[in-house]
């Protein structure tokens, strides 16, 4: 008598998930992810990344022209295999359907924002799936020294389709694009 084997996940096709599986397929972990084919499960937040991102979720919206929106851990549609979730995302306010949105197509989308912990694979993959997908502007958040977050900017170059760094703020995050932002990186000890 052979025993099934019950797996907590589902066994992904052969030419892998798409971003239909992975907004249709019922009980998959909260932030589940999809790049290149595969479903990537978030492993738990440190706290960092949480204040981190309350604390850029806060200063964006302190600044947010009228016609973007900001958006916390939503999945951004790049295309059928591609479905990645960044922390935060700013998005254009025409794309805001409803409040029962679960994703946002990559053309809808100025500025992602990615905190990673320093072993994080996200580094490179996820970047240029941003890059290639025409999302204008990029952000990379790690800790610094005394715990406080580095934010690493990146601006697309339309003609290599690739980031180029535009700068590397410690304290305070001061910046004239995609808007005018100033937000107090310091503030981190306080929350």
């Amino acid at each position: 008598m052979t025993a099934e084997i019950a797996h907590p996940w589902p066994v992904p096709p052969q030419d892998g998930y798409t971003v239909d599986d992975l907004l249709t397929l019922p009980d998959l972990p909260p932030h589940t992810e999809l790049i290149d084919g595969s479903l990537v499960f978030v492993s738990p937040q440190r706290s960092f990344h949480s204040l981190v991102n309350d604390l850029l979720m806060h200063g964006l919206r302190r600044t947010v022209p009228d016609d973007l929106r900001v958006r916390r851990e939503m999945t951004v549609v790049i295309d059928k295999r591609q479905g990645p979730e960044p922390d935060v995302s700013v998005i254009r306010a025409e794309a805001v359907i409803s409040s029962n949105e679960t994703h946002y197509n990559a053309k809808d989308v100025v500025l992602v924002v990615e905190t990673v912990s320093p072993d994080s694979e996200e580094r490179k993959r996820k970047p240029q799936l941003y890059a290639e997908a025409g999302i204008p502007h990029f952000w990379r958040v790690e800790p610094g020294e005394g715990g406080r977050p580095v934010v690493y900017v990146y601006e697309l170059d339309p003609a290599t389709k690739a980031y180029a760094p535009s700068g590397i703020h410690h304290d305070r995050l001061k910046l004239s694009v995609p808007f005018t932002i100033d937000i107090d990186l310091a503030e981190i000890d306080n929350l």
